[in-house]
């Protein structure tokens, strides 16, 4: 709850049923990187938030559920891909590679446009605020 926060202006309004006057996102700070297979570290490669989502998670279930989808307890929401304004926050590596025309480099050199054999991605996600923090701890997976 502390960390609830409102998500973007939604111009146009969205449809009623999908109207919110409500905080209903929250502020939860994100993290990619890139671990190639011939350096030791990663590169953090995009910093961004969840509050940059359009559409709440409210918003996308009640969108799912107004045309007929069987949710259950304990599905799994996907949000789907989380940019924000500026460069360093696109979430995707198409976005921040503008379609792989200015490819990312490395601290050891190397670029990317895209992930490589051998590359590890690695997401975090935290939430902070008035000296408390909460982490979700980190994901990781080797191409």
């Amino acid at each position: 709850e502390p960390f609830k926060v409102e998500g973007p202006k939604q111009e146009p309004k969205p449809l009623t049923y999908l109207q919110e006057n409500i905080a209903n996102s929250y502020d939860i700070n994100l993290s990619v990187e890139i671990q190639s297979p011939k350096s030791a570290q990663a590169d953090v490669i995009c910093q961004t938030n969840f509050k940059y989502m359009y559409w709440s998670m409210a918003q996308q279930l009640t969108h799912h559920t107004i045309g007929g989808c069987n949710v259950q307890v304990g599905d799994l929401m996907g949000s789907g891909t989380i940019s924000g304004s500026t460069p360093d926050s696109y979430g995707s590596l198409r976005e921040l590679t503008w379609n792989t025309t200015k490819p990312l480099t490395l601290a050891n050199g190397e670029t990317r446009g895209c992930l490589q054999d051998g590359d590890t991605l690695i997401m975090k996600g935290h939430c902070e605020k008035n000296s408390i923090r909460i982490g979700f701890g980190e994901v990781r997976n080797t191409v």
